[in-house]
């Protein structure tokens, strides 16, 4: 029997081997028995082939352990499948993929001898909560905002350090570099977790010190004055800018240089600068280390144009650098812009001027020649309008000055920008863009407006020094239908006046440059003054009517506006308090509140002439306003004056984001109408100019001008007659003036974006003015005076006739009043008996004044602000009066809450 065996690969290679042997040692065997004899060598065993191991197969393939998570789903993260072989790198390489799904917990492997794979998974379990715990100045929503981590998704280690590290970095923004985040997991049934950030918020690092290295022309004080950032100090307590801030770190850099700059050091860097935590993670020590080097002046300033139009030496002289000057690069930006507003004058939308700085470091001088390149003559191609949903494209356009084909001028850009703020339809910093037309010498113009709405509806309720408290309600709709026109509906109900109007305003009637406005209203006020705490009403005015105003334009920045009103008056007292037997009594009223009653109509036809240049839209931030006005009343009805006025305003942009405007008004009112008697004011009371709060600060409601006083004759302890001294006790009358002026001067200071967006405003200001001219009404009473003791005696007691009464008691008790001063009337017009009677006394003395008829300067300082509050509009103001006159009332601070002003 033959055997028969499998020759491999390895087998054919050994038998090969084993011929190769038989061969040589044939060979050897020959050449020994011809050659000497010599020891014969040890045979060398061959080297064995190494071990190869057996291969392996997957028979079976399966997954234990999944839950939520199908087999197959695990499997296809693997590369592993039936029937293929496998090795224990292969296998390594399957549980890393697993792992790196970040699907499982734990993985292992079983089966690797046999071949039938097994693979055991654990999954990671759910996420059911994400809790935060501990943090107090960050609010959970901006931390979950932040974190990945959320309910109903897979749990991992690798994103809780994620987190964790995304939620320390949001405190470090915050200034907190000592935060400390701890993170928990809570077990719960069904393989769910809770996981819990427990947060050490740690304080919030400050900048305890600001070291400046290489300084000598200014102080570290003078320098950390520029700076954003500042020192933690007990007087910046409730300031954000002491917390460390890496990206204002590289700001306050910038701030430095800018500052050398504009100082003539034209070759300051900072170095070097570097904070350093604190070993207890509190606070941050700040070291910048600079180099000022020498200072520079201006050199020659000369200006190269290679536009023809253009006059090199008289443009060089309208530039703010001078020769001589200490450099400063603010100027040379502002001369830079200038050139390129003076080539938008002429038509040269897209010039390219360039400076050229010319440094002598030997003689310390820096030369500036500018540049402005070839430029062509630039026209409109087209005028965009974009962004507007609501407002229609003419309400725009008609704003812009310049038409398309028109050659370009950047002034008439400006002015464009200026009248579209002015709208208030739009959000405020917006400009026109220029863009290259379709030629080099083509530009298109692009309004891209951003609507703010335009509707308010307000319904407030608040406490104002004049009215105590008010109700408010109003609808107003500046751009009504997308037209630029006015609608608006307001009424007002405070205890002491109540008023209802309605107006609609046209700006461009029938699309005409014409303006048409009508106004419906009817006003109850009731005119007052104190008595102790008690406010005591004096006169009603009930005023009803309309108006009706017309306006059109003169020139860019002249108006012409007409209107003609109507107004019944309805002017009364109380009759409880005021009147006696129906009439009005002088001696509790005044002789000119019994002068103001009385109804009357009044129709009057005015004009105006308006000058307005202002830019910034409803908060000016430049420019200038003039109006002067005249109404002249007669045109039928009861009243016959002319009353004329005038008011100028005047802002200014100081710089760095101060605004200081000047006001100033005045007015006069002359009568028509024939005198209606001895101290008898030609103008009535209703249509006289007054002052105070809030038109000037620092003084009362109707605290300034002609005003009459009623002061009591009383008795002090001793039993002298005096007046009396205190001031809540005496009755004081304003009556107004038929001439006033005001000035005010005020400055309002730049502001964080933070404190902007609170809507505060403040502000300091000054005030000067006075209200005067009215005829001295004549005394209410004449007391008379006892002779022998100098006292004030009270008026005495008289029926409707005049005549004196006495009081009488007979002799069975029975008394009365008769104007018999001994005995009794006996029917034929004489009196009987001898018995004098008591006379009875009327109205108690009193001394009246009157005081503040004078054109003498009142003046006031003070600081106050505007805050759009969520609960409205709210003015507070705390003044001091520096210039007043005797009777006038002074107050140290106003306030309004709920009330435009």
């Amino acid at each position: 029997m033959v055997k028969v065996i499998k020759v491999t690969k390895f087998g054919t290679r050994l038998a090969t081997m084993l011929l190769a042997g038989t061969m040589l040692s044939g060979v050897s065997v020959a050449n020994a028995q011809t050659a000497p004899a010599t020891p014969a060598a040890a045979p060398q065993a061959a080297p064995l082939p190494p071990a190869v191991a057996p291969t392996r197969v997957i028979k079976s393939l399966r997954v234990e352990g999944s839950q939520r998570i199908e087999p197959e789903t695990v499997l296809s993260y693997t590369k592993l499948r039936t029937g293929q072989a496998y090795t224990n790198e292969l296998l390594d390489q399957a549980i890393r993929d697993l792992y790196a799904s970040d699907l499982f917990a734990d993985v292992s492997i079983a089966g690797v001898e046999t071949g039938d794979i097994t693979i055991r998974v654990r999954e990671n379990p759910i996420i059911n909560r994400v809790l935060l715990e501990g943090n107090k100045t960050l609010k959970s929503d901006k931390i979950t905002k932040e974190i990945k981590l959320a309910p109903r998704q897979i749990f991992t280690r690798t994103a809780v350090r994620q987190d964790v590290a995304r939620i320390i970095e949001l405190y470090r923004r915050q200034g907190r570099f000592a935060a400390r985040i701890e993170p928990k997991m809570v077990s719960l049934d069904q393989n769910r977790v809770d996981v819990v950030f427990e947060i050490d918020e740690g304080p919030k690092s400050k900048v305890q010190a600001i070291n400046i290295i290489g300084n000598t022309v200014f102080s570290d004080g003078k320098l950390r004055a520029q700076m954003v950032t500042k020192q933690a100090r007990l007087t910046r307590f409730f300031s954000s800018n002491t917390s460390y801030d890496q990206d204002r770190l590289a700001y306050d850099q910038q701030k430095l240089r800018q500052f050398y700059l504009t100082q003539g050091y034209a070759d300051f860097r900072v170095t070097s600068a570097v904070a350093e935590l604190t070993p207890d993670k509190k606070n941050f020590i700040i070291t910048y280390v600079v180099e000022e080097g020498p200072r520079y002046k201006f050199g020659d300033i000369t200006v190269d144009s290679d536009i023809r139009d253009f006059d090199n030496n008289k443009l060089a002289q309208t530039l703010q650098v001078k020769k001589g000057e200490w450099f400063d690069a603010k100027k040379v930006e502002d001369s830079v812009t200038s050139l390129n507003e003076a080539a938008g004058l002429f038509g040269y939308a897209f010039t390219d001027v360039s400076p050229d700085y010319q440094r002598d470091a030997e003689n310390l001088t820096m030369g500036v020649n500018f540049h402005i390149a070839e430029a062509k003559r630039t026209y409109v191609e087209r005028i965009d309008v974009t962004g507007n949903r609501n407002t229609q494209d003419k309400v725009l356009r008609r704003e812009i000055r310049l038409s398309e084909g028109d050659a370009f001028n950047s002034f008439q850009v400006k002015r464009s920008q200026d009248r579209i703020n002015s709208l208030g339809f739009f959000q405020e910093k917006f400009e026109i863009k220029q863009d290259p037309g379709s030629a080099p010498d083509r530009v298109v113009l692009t309004a891209n407006v951003e609507e703010k709405p335009t509707g308010e509806l307000s319904l407030s309720a608040g406490y104002s020094s004049l009215e105590r408290f008010i109700v408010q309600a109003g609808i107003t709709q500046r751009n009504f239908r997308g037209k630029g026109q006015e609608l608006r509906a307001n009424v007002d109900y405070s205890i002491y006046s109540k008023s209802v109007s309605l107006g609609f305003t046209d700006p461009y009637l029938f699309d005409k440059n014409i303006a048409l406005g009508v106004d419906i209203f009817r006003r109850d006020y009731n005119s007052f003054n104190y008595l102790g705490d008690t406010r005591q009403t004096t006169y009603s005015q009930v005023s009803t009517g309309f108006q009706v105003r017309a306006g059109v334009p003169l020139t860019e920045y002249w108006s012409l506006s007409g209107r003609y009103g109507l107004t019944y008056d309805q002017v009364g007292l109380d009759q409880a308090t005021y009147f006696t037997n129906g009439t009005c009594n002088v001696l509790v009223a005044g002789r000119y509140l019994c002068e103001a009653i009385g109804n009357r109509v009044t129709s009057q036809i005015g004009y105006s002439l308006i000058y307005s240049s202002l830019r910034g839209g409803l908060r000016p931030t430049g420019g200038a306003r003039l109006t002067i006005s005249q109404d002249f009343a007669g045109l039928g009805g009861d009243v016959r004056y002319i009353r004329s006025r005038i008011e100028a305003a005047k802002y200014m942009n100081l710089g760095k984001g101060f605004i200081f405007s000047i006001s100033a008004e005045g007015g006069y009112i002359k009568s028509l109408e024939k005198s209606r008697g001895p101290g008898i004011d030609p103008v009535r009371i209703t249509d006289r100019f007054y002052l105070g709060e809030p038109q000037i600060r620092g003084f009362d409601i109707r605290g300034v001008g002609p005003r009459v006083q009623r002061i009591a004759y009383i008795d002090d302890a001793n039993g002298k007659q005096i007046l009396q001294t205190d001031k809540a006790q005496i009755i004081d009358d304003a009556l107004g003036g038929r001439a006033y002026y005001l000035v005010r001067f005020e400055l309002e200071p730049p502001l964080s974006g933070s404190v902007r967006e609170l809507g505060l405003r403040p502000s300091i200001f000054m005030d000067v003015g006075a209200v005067f001219g009215v005829e001295r009404p004549l005394p209410t009473a004449t007391f008379p005076v006892d002779p022998v003791t100098g006292r004030v005696l009270p008026l005495p007691l008289t029926d409707s006739s005049g005549h004196n009464l006495y009081g009488y008691v007979l002799p069975d008790g029975t008394s009365g009043q008769t104007t018999c001063p001994t005995g009794l009337p006996d029917g034929n017009g004489g009196c009987n008996g001898v018995n004098p009677n008591v006379a009875l006394t009327g109205t108690q003395p009193f001394l009246e004044r009157f005081l503040g008829d004078s054109p003498k300067p009142r003046l006031s300082i003070g600081f106050g602000v505007n805050w759009n509050s969520p609960f409205g509009p709210l003015r507070i103001d705390i003044a001091k009066a520096l210039l007043h006159q005797k009777g006038d009332d002074t107050k140290l601070v106003t306030f309004n809450v709920g009330t435009q002003f």
